[in-house]
């Protein structure tokens, strides 16, 4: 797994969960949009409590529903195709849903809901303020 850190992709959009932009190996299975079963290893863009974005060769349809599998804890849930973006280098970037929020699918801690980056504690490392 790679550090993840905290950055609004769409920074007028408000959010359910906070989003951090974070690499998890994860195994992607379900149906492609021909209908054909499909399973494919990825990793993800961003991860938040409510699912995952990734980028993935196998084309899916919105609102189709996958398992996405996390490779390091092998735990696996299901998933539904919220959101369908651009295809770059032969993969389209997925935004996948789980089907009730998981916090704790992908074991980090993500920032309250009113946090940004010019939150007081975003410039504080382990509890000591470092200034600019």
């Amino acid at each position: 797994m790679n550090q993840g850190s905290y950055t609004p992709l769409h920074p007028g959009a408000r959010r359910r969960s906070q989003r951090v932009l974070m690499q998890v190996g994860v195994r992607i299975r379900g149906k492609d949009a021909q209908g054909k079963d499909f399973e494919e290893l990825t990793a993800t863009l961003a991860i938040n409590a409510h699912g995952a974005l990734v980028l993935l060769t196998a084309r899916l349809t919105s609102g189709g529903t996958v398992h996405m599998r996390h490779n390091k804890t092998e735990e696996e849930q299901e998933c539904h195709v919220a959101f369908l973006g651009p295809v770059r280098g032969g993969k389209g970037e997925l935004g996948l849903e789980f089907t009730a929020p998981r916090p704790t699918f992908w074991r980090v801690a993500f920032p309250p809901e009113d946090w940004t980056p010019r939150s007081p504690e975003a410039r504080t490392v382990s509890g000591v303020r470092t200034t600019k």
